[in-house]
């Protein structure tokens, strides 16, 4: 395995300046034995993949469940490392966004913010002065001070993103949580993903939503069965990727 951990912050960074590379990647998870599984055998969730991340860019990963989209942004993230190939961050700090990632069941909502920043490398009087908007955006002010545990799977999304986009990070993962929420909520986070989208801040975006990913992101990759299918401006691959999906389905 070659990988690199990320290289110290440089002045004058512009955009579109390379923040993340993949190249050649392949990420394998073993397989415990079982009634047809052969024991010790690998099951690669991403193979001979490689990517480029520009600053100020935003990216859309789309593809079947199973795919290896929330997989691909593990590995950007620096949580999963690769078994082969090469990954290299230029020094920039990336946070995921996930139903499934990052917040201590028993803590509080504001406690879990304030945890979450501080992983970000925020100091403590930088999150409090950006926790009333969060809050707000996120539309929990009655529960804020009540353990995650006892917040709907909506409430943790709507805290997640709030949290992480507000914090401003160099690059924003995003694994399938901009369309939860009512329809009221899903607009308003698109809005401001457009103003991020707008600045330096570079997004990766995992979503089912055809339209979220055309109207929101520079160009698109599509993941099938662990490798890159397809990349490239939004309307050419979104086209081949419905139009072998609804194939697939007739079948």
């Amino acid at each position: 395995m070659s990988s690199s951990t990320p290289s110290s912050a440089s002045e004058g960074r512009a955009a579109g300046d390379l923040v993340l590379e993949l190249t050649n990647v392949d990420v394998g998870y073993r397989r415990h034995r079982g009634l047809f599984t052969r024991r010790g055998s690998v099951f690669w969730a991403l193979r001979d993949v490689s990517l480029a991340l520009r600053r100020g860019e935003t990216v859309g990963v789309v593809g079947r469940n199973g795919a290896g989209k929330s997989t691909l942004l593990r590995l950007l993230a620096g949580i999963t490392r690769p078994d082969r190939g090469e990954y290299v961050n230029h020094g920039y700090q990336a946070t995921l966004l996930s139903l499934q990632v990052g917040f201590v069941q028993y803590l509080s909502g504001r406690e879990n913010v304030m945890l979450s920043g501080l992983l970000l490398g925020l100091e403590r009087r930088e999150i409090a002065a950006k926790m009333d908007e969060i809050v707000r955006f996120a539309e929990l002010e009655e529960f804020i001070d009540e353990p995650i545990q006892t917040y709907s799977s909506g409430m943790r999304a709507r805290l997640g993103f709030s949290a992480a986009i507000h914090v401003d990070p160099d690059i924003l993962l995003i694994d399938e949580v901009l369309g939860v929420g009512d329809a009221a909520f899903v607009e308003k986070s698109k809005a401001l993903m457009r103003e991020k989208i707008r600045s330096e801040m570079t997004v990766v975006m995992v979503s089912h939503s055809a339209k979220a990913v055309a109207e929101l992101c520079d160009r698109v990759v599509w993941i099938h069965r662990g490798r890159v299918e397809a990349e490239g401006v939004p309307e050419a691959v979104l086209q081949a990727y419905e139009a072998k999906t609804v194939g697939e389905g007739r079948r």
